[in-house]
């Protein structure tokens, strides 16, 4: 395993976000991918990075468009 695992506080920090904020996104399925590992909600750091690149492109083309 070469991915760190980030728990949901982590990740909420990480995003700038509340960790209730994030947990709304996970209901809404709008939030990086996540898995129930133990009981506790994790993050791959390789799926939060790859949705903020994904935030920043999907910003771009509204730029250009």
């Amino acid at each position: 395993m070469t991915d760190k695992l980030f728990t949901l506080e982590e990740t909420a920090e990480m995003l700038r976000k509340t960790p209730a904020a994030l947990r709304y996104q996970i209901h809404k399925g709008t939030a990086p991918r996540s898995a129930k590992i133990l009981g506790r909600r994790m993050f791959r750091e390789s799926d939060v990075v790859a949705f903020i690149d994904a935030q920043f492109s999907a910003e771009e083309e509204k730029v250009s468009a």
